[in-house]
Protein backbone atom coordinates (compact mmCIF):
# COMPACT_ATOMS: atom_id res chain seq x y z
CA UNK A 1 0.00 0.00 0.00
CA UNK A 2 1.58 3.32 -1.04
CA UNK A 3 2.35 6.13 1.36
CA UNK A 4 0.14 9.19 1.17
CA UNK A 5 0.71 12.63 2.63
CA UNK A 6 -2.05 13.85 4.95
CA UNK A 7 -2.21 17.40 6.27
CA UNK A 8 -4.50 19.72 8.18
CA UNK A 9 -4.26 23.46 7.72
CA UNK A 10 -5.83 26.10 9.91
CA UNK A 11 -5.32 29.70 11.01
CA UNK A 12 -4.36 30.55 14.57
CA UNK A 13 -4.25 33.83 16.44
CA UNK A 14 -2.64 34.11 19.87
CA UNK A 15 -2.37 30.33 20.04
CA UNK A 16 -6.10 29.81 19.42
CA UNK A 17 -7.53 28.10 16.35
CA UNK A 18 -9.48 30.74 14.44
CA UNK A 19 -10.41 29.23 11.09
CA UNK A 20 -10.02 25.91 9.31
CA UNK A 21 -11.80 23.18 7.39
CA UNK A 22 -14.73 22.86 9.83
CA UNK A 23 -15.76 26.52 9.77
CA UNK A 24 -15.15 26.63 6.02
CA UNK A 25 -17.46 23.65 5.55
CA UNK A 26 -20.35 25.13 7.52
CA UNK A 27 -20.00 28.53 5.84
CA UNK A 28 -20.10 26.93 2.38
CA UNK A 29 -23.21 25.00 3.47
CA UNK A 30 -24.86 28.21 4.71
CA UNK A 31 -24.01 29.85 1.40
CA UNK A 32 -25.57 26.95 -0.51
CA UNK A 33 -28.67 26.45 1.67
CA UNK A 34 -29.31 30.00 2.90
CA UNK A 35 -29.80 28.60 6.40
CA UNK A 36 -27.52 28.17 9.40
CA UNK A 37 -30.00 25.68 10.87
CA UNK A 38 -30.01 23.56 7.71
CA UNK A 39 -26.23 23.77 7.33
CA UNK A 40 -25.78 22.58 10.93
CA UNK A 41 -28.28 19.75 10.46
CA UNK A 42 -26.40 18.50 7.39
CA UNK A 43 -23.31 17.88 9.50
CA UNK A 44 -25.20 16.64 12.57
CA UNK A 45 -24.36 19.79 14.58
CA UNK A 46 -26.90 21.41 16.84
CA UNK A 47 -28.11 24.87 15.92
CA UNK A 48 -26.79 26.24 19.21
CA UNK A 49 -23.30 24.83 18.46
CA UNK A 50 -23.40 26.37 15.00
CA UNK A 51 -24.55 29.72 16.42
CA UNK A 52 -21.72 29.60 18.99
CA UNK A 53 -19.22 28.83 16.20
CA UNK A 54 -20.40 31.82 14.16
CA UNK A 55 -20.16 34.13 17.17
CA UNK A 56 -16.66 32.81 17.98
CA UNK A 57 -15.57 33.34 14.36
CA UNK A 58 -16.91 36.88 14.37
CA UNK A 59 -15.11 37.69 17.63
CA UNK A 60 -11.80 36.17 16.53
CA UNK A 61 -11.83 37.46 12.95
CA UNK A 62 -13.15 40.92 13.83
CA UNK A 63 -15.92 41.12 11.26
CA UNK A 64 -19.49 39.85 10.85
CA UNK A 65 -19.88 36.45 9.19
CA UNK A 66 -23.63 36.17 8.61
CA UNK A 67 -26.48 38.49 7.73
CA UNK A 68 -29.58 36.88 9.20
CA UNK A 69 -33.25 37.58 8.70
CA UNK A 70 -35.63 36.33 11.37
CA UNK A 71 -38.18 33.73 10.39
CA UNK A 72 -41.67 34.60 9.35
CA UNK A 73 -44.21 32.77 7.24
CA UNK A 74 -41.45 31.57 4.91
CA UNK A 75 -38.87 31.01 7.65
CA UNK A 76 -35.58 32.77 8.30
CA UNK A 77 -32.67 33.19 5.95
CA UNK A 78 -28.90 33.56 6.37
CA UNK A 79 -26.39 34.99 3.93
CA UNK A 80 -22.63 35.24 4.20
CA UNK A 81 -21.35 38.79 4.50
CA UNK A 82 -19.08 40.19 1.81
CA UNK A 83 -16.12 39.67 4.17
CA UNK A 84 -17.08 36.04 4.80
CA UNK A 85 -17.44 35.35 1.08
CA UNK A 86 -13.98 36.84 0.48
CA UNK A 87 -12.51 34.79 3.36
CA UNK A 88 -13.99 31.49 2.19
CA UNK A 89 -12.79 32.09 -1.39
CA UNK A 90 -9.28 33.14 -0.32
CA UNK A 91 -8.93 30.34 2.24
CA UNK A 92 -10.19 27.73 -0.26
CA UNK A 93 -7.70 28.91 -2.88
CA UNK A 94 -4.87 29.01 -0.33
CA UNK A 95 -5.71 25.53 0.95
CA UNK A 96 -5.80 24.11 -2.59
CA UNK A 97 -2.45 25.64 -3.55
CA UNK A 98 -0.85 24.61 -0.24
CA UNK A 99 -1.94 20.99 -0.71
CA UNK A 100 -0.65 20.99 -4.29
CA UNK A 101 2.70 22.41 -3.15
CA UNK A 102 2.95 19.82 -0.36
CA UNK A 103 2.11 17.03 -2.81
CA UNK A 104 4.91 18.26 -5.06
CA UNK A 105 7.32 18.35 -2.10
CA UNK A 106 6.27 14.85 -1.09
CA UNK A 107 6.91 13.66 -4.65
CA UNK A 108 10.30 15.39 -4.72
CA UNK A 109 11.57 14.23 -1.33
CA UNK A 110 9.69 11.10 -0.27
CA UNK A 111 8.33 9.37 -3.35
CA UNK A 112 11.12 6.78 -3.09
CA UNK A 113 9.20 5.30 -0.15
CA UNK A 114 6.62 4.02 -2.63
CA UNK A 115 9.17 2.37 -4.92
CA UNK A 116 9.32 -0.93 -3.14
Amino acid sequence: MPYKLKTKIWLEKNGEKVFGDGPLDILKRVERTGSLRQAAAEIKMSYSQAWHLIKMLEANLGFPILEMQAGGAGGGHSNLTTEAIALTAAYSAFRKEAREALADLFQKHLSHLNDG
